[in-house]
């Protein structure tokens, strides 16, 4: 359906303003397939991400300042989301040796098996993007990157 039907709206002040509200309309409905796919392990998309990063970084723990760096979502209240992981064994904490001001992170055995169970299912989660093909999202790539690095 076109975003014109989707929202109800035929005339846009130009196509700029008509790809923002596109963007941002897809954006919303993008994450709210990401939610109803992750609710089934009780997770978030913010923890997802964390627990990717931690991941990514494995068996090297994180600061949560490089945690917040590498995030998606740059607003995230990292310490309170990581917080909510380790109430649910996904992840662990501890005072850096190093700098006793600092936290370290690392995802624990129980982390890992859950990324694990939703590697398995991603092409379920990835199925959003079934009407593109290769080409077509090499192509929305390049034309995200390059808006981003125009502003």
């Amino acid at each position: 359906m076109s975003l014109e039907q989707e929202i109800n709206q035929n005339k846009f002040r130009n196509e700029k303003q008509k790809s923002i509200i596109n963007l941002v309309y897809s954006y919303n409905w993008l994450m709210e397939h990401t939610k109803s796919f992750l609710d089934s392990e009780n997770i978030t998309p913010q923890q997802f991400n964390i627990l990717r990063i931690l991941r990514g970084a494995y068996p090297k723990p994180l600061s949560t300042l490089q945690i917040r760096e590498r995030m998606l979502d740059k607003m995230s209240d990292t310490s309170r989301i990581v917080d909510r992981l380790i109430v649910k064994a996904l992840a662990t904490k501890r005072v850096c040796p190093s700098d006793r001001r600092m936290v370290d992170v690392i995802i624990t055995e129980k982390g890992r098996k859950l990324l694990e169970k939703l590697d398995e299912r991603s092409n379920e989660m990835e199925s959003v993007m079934a009407e593109l093909s290769d080409a077509d999202l090499k192509t929305l790539n390049r034309l995200l990157d390059k808006m981003r690095k125009s502003y």
